[in-house]
Formats: C-alpha cells, structure tokens, sequence
C-alpha cells in the first residue's frame, strides 16, 4: 500500500468535497451534474487538480459512446419498434405472473443492448394501457419494468452508461476494456435469479396504489368546468384579458364553443360573445367566483368533449435535473412556458391538495396536465421532465423508420460484439446512420443526448482522479482492507459491493460508480490481487439500485405514475440487493480469480 495516506491536506480537502457532494446530490440542493461539475471546478481552483486533470473525463471515450448510444436509444424510442411489440407480447395471459413474465422478459432482454430510460419510456404507456384494458392496477407493474431493465442492463457493456463508463475508466488506467459480454458472466446469473425472485415477490410485496392518470380519469369533474357566457353582461364583447380570465388563480381557459366551433388555444385578444360555452380546466375549489359572477352561467353540458386534435391530457414526471424542482408553477410562470395547464400534482402515491400554483415542485412528482397536441415532441427530450405520456389517445410515433432503427441497433450490437471495430466506433456509426436515414432529425439527435448524463461523467473523473492522487482511496481501501481481513477477500468485495450500492441510492450511478473506482483499485492492490474483477464488481453494483425510487432514473419514472410511495421500493427492492451483492461476491471471484 502506498506510504502516503490521509495526511495530506489535499486528502482532507478532498474528502470534504467528496461529503458534501454526496450531501447535496442526496438532498436535491441542485441538479447533480451542477454539484458534481461545481465540486470539480473547487477541486481545480483550490490546487488539488491541474486542468488536464480535471477535465478528462470529456476526452474520455466514455462520455462520446454514451452520446451516440442515446441517440440511437431514441431512435427506437420515436419509431415505437418496441410499444407494439410489447402490446402483441403481453395479449390476455391467464395470471399476473404469466403478465409480468410476458413484460420482465423482453423488457431486460431490450435493456441489455438499448439504454434503459428510453426503453422504459417507451413501454409505461403500453404497459399502462394494457393494465387499464385487463383491469389491473398498473402499480403492479411499473416498478417490476423498471428493475427488470436495470437487471437487463447487466448482462453487456452497453446496457448501461454505467458500464460504459467504468470501461473508459479501464483505458485511462491503461488497462484492456471491457468485453461486449464480459461483464454478463457475472451479470447474467445475477439477471436471471433476480428476474425470477421479480416474477414470484411483485405480486405479493406490491401494494394496489392508485395511479396519477386514474385519478383523472374518476374524477375530471373536479378539475373541468363549464360556464357560458351571459348575453348582455358585462363579458359579452369584452375579450379573454380584458375579461379578466387569463390569470385566474389556479383556472385556465382552455377552449371555447361558439356555435360547434371550437377555439383552442384561446388568445388572450379573443372577443367573448354571448352564448359561448368556456371551459376551464383547474381545480373545482377556485371557481367559486365564476359562479358568483353575473357574466358567466353554469353550463350543464357534457364536459368530456375536448377537441383532441389540438388539446389532450398529457402525464409529466419532474426529474432531478428539472427547473421546476424547488419551485412552483406560479415561480416558472408554467402556462406562458408551457402553454399547458397543470391539473393536478402527485406525489408519493397520493394527490397534492391546496392551491397547486403555491406548491413547491419535487423530483419525482407527477403533474397531469392539459395542454395543445405538440406539448409531446416539445417537451419529450428537455431535462425540464423525465418522461411524457399522452394520456388520451395514441401516442403518434415515426412507425414508418422503425424498421431502419432495428437493423441499425442490430448492426451495432452484431459489430460491437464481434470485435469488428470497438464500441466507441460502432455507437458512432450507428448514430450517423440514425441521421442520415431520416429515422431522426437534427434537432432529435441533438435533444436525445442528455447533456446532464454527459456533464455528471465528465466532471466525476475529475473527482475520481482526486481521490486517487491525494491518497485518499488508498485510505479508504486500507480501511475496508483492515476492517474487514478477518472475512477474507470475499470479505472486502463484500464491503466494496455494499458501499457501491448504499452510495449509488445516494447520487447517481456514474458518479457512484467513478468515486469507486480508485478505491476498488486500490483495495485489489493492498490484497495483492488483480484488480479486474473488484472493478466489474462495482460497475454492476452501481447500477444496482433497488432501495428508492431516486436512486436511479427509471425508478424516478416509474413513481408517480405507478402511484407508489417511497417505501414500496424497499419492500421489492430489498430480495433483489441482496441477491445481487450475494451473486457477485459469488460469482466474481469464480470468473475473475483473485
């Protein structure tokens, strides 16, 4: 081990960057790739990194693959190739596991040669509506989806950016990179055993939660109403601004029905006429002074018929790289940036009452709102929502490009895995090919690379080279290695398994799994051991994240429309960690003896 330890005031600077990091990721004090690219930049301004240092991870191969493995992800995703597949696979099987097996199975089978965010935002409305047709509560369903394309996502090296990541980390060390199936010897097993506790523990651990859009479909009386315009009052001539209905609290005008035809949007210079039928979509608790008002009268008519071709009901979940976390619609001014108006707001399973523009927005909540038909592609690919579902109606896809966007995935993993040319170079391509073939515009390609994903890589090297030069991993690994002796070396790759996983519920897995790295190294290396198989173990436990729902992204997307709660996760979640710390501490030292 080497002489220079915890002693050095680098270590100790960097220890506490390293803390405080965790800190306000954990806390959500900010988007992560804003505190991990922050921490960096302290690290660089106090003298513990030089600028090469810093900033490698953005010349690391690593960052670019993951890029082009997003855009062709989203080529997938746009053409609905998997959608379909998974409406025609899932059918009317006779039970619920029979159900979750026809969707677990090719859903990791999917994961594990496409990123899984895209994958799983492509398969909740298939699955949400195949759970409303059957009647089933889909929250029996959502959050096996999601383990089950984390679970996929351990069998190739691109089935996860975490894996591709610790591959990089691999040629920076100049160490070979991962193989296409390497890191599958021990995934695989993994994969399947935890597929199999899935299919067995979800229909009995699962609680039957009420999902957001179900709360829209019992109860849309609550949120539209209907009033018409009184001839001869004071709104009759008057327009929308001047009638003081563009800012109602908690209200938004959203269609008018004069005659059958139907305005929406409506404008703000928009006449009101006598005999005009408004519909206002809010909360029914706000309209008191609507009714109160001489100018407008109660409308008894049907509510149901909004005019689809350009207004629906659309599903948004708030990720942790949102604007809106920490704000309220009224802060973001949400209708005029938006042109969209919220409904309702969900959180944990249940809906947030009170005046919905004074609510403080949260990662994780679910906002149902109403909003023109484009609200989809505009919004699909911005960090401002983890995923967007229509609600109402099919969600229109690129049907006709699916079949290049299957031979291009094809190509790439057939490539990759042959050896052909390296995966830099085969996600490379096969993102040319997904722009040259139409099969997405530029401005597709552009938004189907998360910026943040890529920001949160880059700047985690720079950390991750500060752990390693001060000393400090080789602190933390003589700790494990010390602490943990009389247990043997399964001992310390039980203790670095387990400290992958509790940091990895704590910030993201490409940050988890980069901090780990230099002391999973490190610990090899005071074992006399190589190093190989501690490093693939940490890749796959990075990506482990079964605890709670904000430890990975797909479990994020899956909560508020699965009407889950914060402890649902542990209760499925728990069976599956343990099996995957149980499977690589047994399976890594069989195919990569210490």
């Amino acid at each position: 081990m080497p002489a220079r330890c915890l002693v050095s005031w680098e270590a100790w600077f960097t220890l506490g960057v390293v803390v405080l990091t965790i800190v306000a990721v954990a806390r959500e004090v900010s988007a992560p790739s804003a505190i991990i690219f922050g921490a960096t930049v302290v690290l660089l301004v106090a003298g513990v990194l030089e600028p090469a240092q810093a900033f490698a991870g953005f010349s690391n191969p690593a960052p670019i693959t993951v890029a082009a493995l997003y855009v062709i992800a989203a080529a997938v995703e746009r053409t609905g190739l998997l959608g379909p597949l998974l409406d025609r696979v899932l059918g009317r099987p006779l039970g619920e596991r029979a159900a979750l097996a026809r969707m677990a199975l090719p859903a990791a089978a999917s994961s594990a040669f496409l990123n899984n965010t895209p994958i799983v935002a492509t398969l909740m409305p298939a699955v949400s509506r195949w759970a409303d047709r059957s009647q089933r509560s889909v929250s029996g369903f959502l959050m096996p989806l999601s383990y089950a394309a984390i679970l996929g996502g351990m069998v190739t090296v691109i089935g996860t950016s975490t894996n591709v990541v610790v591959s990089g980390l691999l040629e920076a060390e100049d160490m070979k990179p991962l193989g296409f199936f390497e890191i599958g010897k021990a995934g695989l097993p993994i994969a399947l055993v935890g597929l199999a506790a899935l299919l067995v523990l979800a229909p009995i651990v699962l609680p039957r939660r009420r999902p957001a859009r179900r709360d829209l479909e019992t109860d849309i009386r609550e949120y539209v109403v209907d009033m018409t315009v009184v001839a001869g009052g004071a709104l009759d001539g008057a327009t929308v601004r001047d009638g003081g209905l563009r800012h109602l609290s908690g209200l938004f005008l959203v269609q008018i029905d004069r005659g059958g035809q139907v305005i929406a949007p409506v404008s703000p210079s928009v006449e009101l006429h006598g005999g005009d039928r408004l519909r206002f979509v809010g909360k029914a608790d706000d309209v008191a002074d609507l009714h109160n008002t001489k100018s407008l009268a109660a409308d008894g008519g049907d509510i149901e018929g909004f005019d689809t071709a350009r207004l629906a009901f659309f599903e948004a979940v708030v990720g942790s790289a949102s604007p809106l976390v920490g704000r309220s619609l009224r802060d973001v001014g949400f209708r005029a940036r938006y042109q969209a108006a919220v409904v309702a707001i969900h959180r944990a399973g249940q809906r947030v009452e009170g005046k919905l523009g004074e609510v403080r927005l949260r990662v994780g909540d679910t906002l149902l709102l109403l909003a023109g038909s484009s609200f989809l592609p505009r919004w699909r690919d911005r960090s401002d929502f983890l995923v967007v579902s229509r609600l109402s109606g099919v969600e229109p896809t690129r049907s006709g490009k699916a079949l290049f966007a299957g031979l291009i995935t094809a190509g790439v993993v057939v490539a990759a895995a042959s050896g052909l040319v390296s995966i830099l170079e085969a996600s490379l391509v096969g993102a040319l090919a997904v722009f040259l073939t139409g099969t997405l515009t530029a401005g597709e390609v552009r938004n189907a690379i998360d910026l943040n994903v890529l920001v949160v890589i880059g700047s985690s090297f720079g950390i991750g080279v500060a752990v390693h030069t001060t000393g400090l991993a080789d602190k933390i690994a003589t700790l494990i290695v010390d602490g943990l002796a009389p247990l043997g070396q399964h001992g310390v790759l039980f203790g670095l398994v387990l400290a992958t996983i509790l940091l990895t519920e704590m910030i993201t897995n490409n940050a988890a799994a980069i901090l780990m790295f230099p002391i999973g190294v490190a610990a090899a290396a005071g074992l006399g051991v190589d190093p190989r198989g501690f490093i693939i173990a940490v890749a796959l436990a990075a990506s482990a994240s079964f605890l709670t729902p904000i430890g990975y992204q797909t479990n994020t997307m899956v909560w508020g429309p699965g009407g889950y709660r914060f402890s649902d996760y542990a209760r499925l979640g728990l069976p599956l960690t343990v099996i995957t710390v149980g499977g690589l501490v047994t399976f890594v030292p069989v195919f990569w003896p210490f």
